[in-house]
């Protein structure tokens, strides 16, 4: 007998007919696969004859099946590409970063379904931190599409899935390694930071969360060092109320373990060492529970993510060098926020399919951009923002103590400043390389599609800023040719869709600088090419 079953109803007698033919153990043989779904219900085994269609055909103690591969995982030297399923009409495992997994990947493929016309349905895993989602076209009424399953960890947990083939996409709230890239590169996988297989879908702030109670406004970063290192206990010591500081820490960011999180506070606050645990702390799950602790202690302080401020106080934060910096999406969007960090998805180019190709397709576009802004991250289209005289920029200009020539640079900028906003598109290269980093390539054809729809006559101005690593005069000269390489690098990307803006490159070298220059970090933040625009 033939049965074709339909794994997004699930008919009764399916559940029944595939229970029966697990009370027949069969007979092991090297084509043998087991076919298992995620939620439990599925679980057959059988001698594999083909896979068609998008589904599996295989012949059991009950005759041959006919099982759709969505949903469903397979198991067993004869299944296709070397045990995992086809996953152009199966199901894509994503597995990662929690803050990707919980904060945004809901919404995500809510705008998704959307985005594919299709009918969106919701599975029961049992978990907060795993997610099951499948996809019917024509809002419901055409054939299966596929499913995705979402487990939600950590950044290094998704790439140790990703090289044992668990997954087929891991979510990242970091760079993946140099390590982690070769041994993926060994395993197969290819070239992880090609631009075809490491995508930027978002950038994000790690947000310093104290209670609403709590009167300090801001917090130096050296302090903020102390504090969750455990050498400052009270908020008395930092200018607060009398109160114990409880710190509350990711449960998988206690210190040393690699999540993301914690690699952007160990780089930027406590200098690339990992600091000792404090005796006055807490661990918290996921994000979620670690902000609803912050609003429940008014003593407590915890470092989340931008979409899970809640109800609790955001603390500015004042570097080494007395910058204040405000964690808002446009500094996370031109990166001068310290405790910056980009949203990855990464795929193996071994395993290829549309489900895959589709939904980073969606994910990196700007059909996502309104459903990562719900999400409360930040998303990579364009904003503006005055250049006012009141702006703290122009301020930190105009109350600078520095040589004259200086001085005359820098009322150049102003005079500039007055006639053109700032355009959130910022352009930074790769380390010790002319390059532009991986970042660019999106941000290259967002900006051609916000320049395409302005009036004729717009000017367009790509301004460069360098370190201060060096003498001022050479610096300047090669923050200006920085902005005329991104400024051929815009026209030729545009080609001819852009013949109605006016477009001009200057350099400002080491003036305004957005970090601190005292380490490469904050010099490699300095060094960049903004993009300015005539005010509307």
């Amino acid at each position: 007998m033939n049965y074709q079953f339909d794994r997004l109803t699930k008919p009764v007698f399916f559940a029944a007919a595939l229970s029966v033919a697990g009370m027949f153990p069969a007979k092991a043989s090297a084509e043998e696969i087991t076919l298992r779904s995620s939620d439990g219900s599925v679980n057959v085994m059988g001698e594999f004859l083909e896979f068609t269609d998008g589904n599996y055909v295989i012949r059991s103690d009950l005759g041959d099946l006919t099982i759709s591969a969505v949903g469903m995982t397979c198991e067993g030297a004869a299944c296709p590409d070397a045990g995992r399923a086809p996953v152009a009409s199966g199901e894509i495992k994503i597995v990662g970063s929690d803050d990707i997994g919980v904060g945004l990947m809901p919404l995500l493929m809510g705008g998704y379904s959307t985005y594919l016309d299709a009918l969106i349905e919701f599975g029961d895993t049992g978990s907060d931190l795993e997610m099951q989602v499948n996809f019917v076209a024509d809002q419901g009424y055409g054939d299966p599409i596929g499913g995705y399953h979402v487990t939600s960890k950590s950044s290094g947990d998704g790439f140790k899935a990703l090289l044992d083939g668990s997954a087929d996409i891991a979510m990242s709230v970091r760079r993946v390694t140099p390590d982690e890239a070769r041994a993926l590169r060994d395993a197969g996988a290819g070239n992880m930071i090609s631009p075809k297989q490491e995508h930027i879908i978002a950038v994000d702030t790690k947000l310093v969360l104290v209670h609403p109670s709590n009167p300090l406004s801001s917090v130096t970063v050296d302090n903020l060092a102390r504090i969750f290192s455990g050498e400052i206990t009270n908020w008395s010591e930092v200018g607060g109320p009398d109160l114990p500081i409880l710190v509350v820490i990711h449960g998988e960011d206690t210190h040393g373990t690699d999540t993301g999180t914690m690699s952007v506070v160990q780089i930027r606050v406590f200098g690339g060492r990992i600091p000792p645990l404090p005796p006055n702390y807490v661990t918290a799950e996921n994000s979620d529970i670690a902000s609803d602790m912050v609003a429940a202690d008014a003593g407590a302080i915890a470092m989340v993510g931008h979409a899970f401020q809640r109800g609790s106080k955001v603390l500015n934060l004042v570097n080494y060098c007395g910058l204040e910096m405000v964690a808002d999406s446009f500094s996370a969007k031109t990166e001068e926020y310290l405790l910056e960090r980009r949203f990855y998805l990464y795929h193996r180019a071994d395993v290829k399919g549309d489900l895959i190709d589709k939904f980073i397709q969606y994910a990196t576009s700007e059909a996502a951009d309104e459903v990562i802004a719900q999400s409360g991250f930040v998303d990579l289209g364009v904003e503006v923002r005055s250049q006012a005289m009141e702006s703290p920029r122009a301020k930190q200009l105009l109350d600078a103590e520095v040589p004259d020539f200086e001085a005359n640079v820098m009322r150049e900028m102003l005079a500039e400043m007055t006639k053109l906003d700032r355009v959130s598109t910022t352009f930074r290269f790769r380390t010790g390389s002319s390059a532009l980093d991986e970042r660019a390539i999106l941000d290259l054809e967002r900006l051609t599609k916000f320049l395409e729809a302005k009036p004729e006559g717009t000017v367009v101005a790509f301004v460069g800023f360098s370190d201060d690593v060096g003498e001022f005069d050479p610096n300047r000269q090669l923050s200006k040719g920085r902005a005329e390489q991104v400024m051929a690098e815009v026209q030729k990307h545009a080609g001819g869709r852009l013949p109605h803006i006016t477009f001009a490159a200057n350099g400002f070298g080491e003036i305004s600088p957005v970090a601190c220059n005292d380490g490469e970090v904050g010099r490699a933040i300095n060094r960049r090419v903004e993009v300015w625009i005539s005010k509307a």
